[in-house]
């Protein structure tokens, strides 16, 4: 048997939750349609459409012959268009640390309490000490090595006939001690022939946790670097001049969204994806230049933050994943959607998979 029959026999029969350090529990489903189904692959987890397509995997094992420098995997790659095309990329050559859809701030820094029981009592009143990390994985302001984002667990939550609902636990480490507790949920869906990702970011750190202002950092969609491409919002191309670096106000402008299409080299087909933000973000500049041909909300650009032990932060970002050109009215159309999304998923996470049914 095949492993496409196979899968189709399996989807006839069951949906599976699918966790990486607990095991596998059967999610009973009655009904035969196909629905969207999470596997177990060596490199993570797999996540394919009901007609057994492949989506997306999120990468759990740091691949070690890509040139990947990044000391950490917690990303997704491939991920596909519709038709099957691939638009995400991993350690392009100038930008070896850039991993697919990933997470992690640059120029950052952990204050630890120092612990003052046991000293004289001229101790003074307050001190920390200051764990610097790069979890972006660049190196360029603050150390990556050891700063390493480990995956705890991937699973389903729910699954049928129009989407998938995964959940993702990762560790934040800093020489192998735990620093930040990372949840995430993802759901994912094709809407009118894209994929529309819907992606939130629970940071929970241990200490508190000091992002410095920087021009880039956060969620980035790195894309496939090879042919002709652009940059665009609902007004149509961007022609504003590249940010740099070096200098956070020149990231551009806030917007919904932003969009990159590209021309693949490849085989000539046009495809691409939208980033759209979600008005609960902090304030944001976009740091998408396009010799990196990434899209990259930035939260820190307008200046440093810091998020609390008892003061958690979430993000939203919405993903539309498209063949073709800019597909500006449907993006538009999602956009206003997303934007008026908000749900609390790790307050309510059933409440969020109802919702998006009862939007379809």
């Amino acid at each position: 048997m095949s492993q496409t029959t196979l899968r189709k026999s399996i989807i006839l029969a069951t949906t599976v939750m699918a966790t990486l350090g607990g095991g596998w529990a059967a999610y009973p489903q009655a009904t035969t349609a196909p629905v969207y189904t999470l596997t177990s692959v060596p490199s993570g987890m797999e996540l394919h459409a009901p007609d057994g397509k492949l989506i997306l995997e999120y990468v759990t094992v740091r691949p070690e012959n890509i040139g990947l420098t990044a000391p950490s995997a917690a990303y997704f790659d491939p991920v596909n268009t519709p038709s099957g095309e691939r638009v995400t990329n991993v350690a392009p050559d100038d930008h070896p640390h850039h991993r697919g859809i990933f997470f992690g701030f640059m120029n950052s820094e952990f204050h630890v309490p120092n612990d003052y029981s046991k000293a004289p009592p001229t101790h003074p009143i307050r001190g920390d000490t200051v764990e610097r990390g790069d979890f972006w994985a660049w190196g360029g302001y603050a150390p990556r090595e050891g700063r390493v984002i480990q995956n705890r667990s991937v699973k389903l939550i729910s699954a049928d006939a129009h989407q998938a609902q995964i959940e993702i636990h990762n560790d934040w480490l800093i020489d192998n001690r735990k620093m930040l507790d990372e949840t995430d949920e993802a759901i994912v869906s094709e809407r009118d022939g894209v994929y529309v990702l819907d992606l939130y970011y629970r940071l929970a750190p241990i200490y508190d946790y000091e992002i410095l202002e920087s021009a880039f950092g956060g969620f980035s969609f790195q894309a496939q670097k090879f042919g002709e491409s652009y940059f665009s919002t609902s007004s149509g191309r961007v022609t504003l001049p590249d940010p740099h670096y070096s200098y956070p106000r020149s990231d551009w402008p806030s917007e919904p969204w932003y969009d990159f299409t590209i021309k693949l080299k490849s085989d000539g087909k046009v495809v691409g994806a939208a980033v759209v933000d979600h008005p609960l973000n902090p304030p944001t500049m976009w740091h998408n230049a396009r010799y990196l041909w990434m899209l990259a909300p930035c939260i820190t650009a307008l200046g440093p933050m810091t998020i609390h032990p008892d003061e958690p932060l979430t993000l939203r970002y919405r993903v539309v994943v498209h063949d073709g050109p800019t597909p500006t009215d449907q993006i538009e159309k999602l956009s206003e959607e997303w934007r008026g999304m908000n749900i609390d998923p790790f307050v309510h996470p059933s409440k969020v998979f109802e919702d998006m049914l009862d939007r379809r």
